[in-house]
């Protein structure tokens, strides 16, 4: 059934001299499955949304419903939410803390009480799944890289079998090749596993590479809600409020101001490159 947010507002220190008002009305459906990308400014209130989704803060108005139950209903259990909602914050290796790489994805595992067998399943699993073979288990996690390390976070968020992964701008800090590797992580994971996956990013080519939807956040409330082909048509607005569209609809747009009969829609290299050799093909 998925996620429903319902007319939630938030406020930080409200009824203060600080009160400021982070998310404004937001109304969002989130099915199962989806690969959902969430872009928007700094303070555009990306970061406080997601953390409503899991409970970590609680709206001061409206609802989330998580497969239909309303999560702020009396006796709901944010233990089996945040189990089955996973978050990764920015620089979640700065979470770490066991002495070695298995221990430390067994974590999560361990505090919902399962056996000691299923605990070690886990763990084994979702190392696996991020691409950490047994030569890692018995590593320091501060021995690792800084893309490693993050795998590791994620590892210790997917052990705890999330429905959906939440994941807060998870290249962050990392080299082109690093934030290539946790991508490609994240999108076999949503393949393999069919979670549901939202990855909030700054970087407009990675949205447009992996997601099938776009929500924009633009000052506490959601500008934009739809496929990415959609959402970079509105390129100029996105401008307008500090983002910018991939530069490959820069490219195609040029493209077509200068008389090619090209695609405009074209969001990734490979739609480009078919749109630009369709358009040879035609001029010949």
């Amino acid at each position: 059934m998925g996620m429903k947010i319902d007319h939630l507002y938030y406020t930080y220190s409200e009824g203060t001299a600080f009160e400021k008002h982070a998310l404004k009305d937001i109304c969002l459906d989130i099915p199962d499955g989806q690969f959902i990308g969430m872009i928007g400014h700094t303070g555009s209130g990306k970061s406080t949304l997601i953390q409503h989704l899991n409970g970590l803060l609680k709206a001061t108005k409206g609802t989330v419903y998580y497969n239909g139950e309303n999560i702020y209903a009396d006796g709901y259990s944010m233990k089996k939410l945040r189990s089955q909602v996973g978050l990764v914050f920015q620089y979640p290796e700065h979470q770490l803390f066991e002495v070695d790489v298995l221990s430390d994805v067994q974590f999560g595992p361990k505090n919902l009480g399962l056996s000691q067998e299923e605990i070690e399943e886990r763990g084994a699993w979702a190392l696996e799944m991020v691409g950490l073979g047994k030569k890692y288990y018995s590593k320091s996690p501060f021995e690792l890289s800084g893309g490693q390390k993050r795998r590791v976070a994620i590892a210790g968020i997917l052990a705890m079998h999330p429905k959906i992964l939440v994941l807060d701008e998870p290249t962050a800090g990392l080299d082109p090749k690093g934030r290539d590797e946790i991508l490609g992580v994240v999108a076999e994971l949503h393949r393999k596993e069919k979670i549901t996956v939202i990855l909030v990013s700054h970087s407009m080519e990675d949205v447009a590479n992996y997601v099938d939807r776009i929500i924009v956040m633009d000052h506490g409330t959601v500008r934009f809600d739809d496929a990415p082909a959609k959402v970079f048509s509105h390129y100029r607005e996105l401008e307008e409020i500090g983002l910018a569209a991939p530069q490959v609809t820069y490219v195609m747009q040029a493209l077509r101001e200068k008389g090619w009969d090209v695609d405009t829609s074209a969001t990734t290299i490979t739609e480009a490159s078919d749109a630009i050799l369709k358009a040879l093909g035609e001029q010949k």
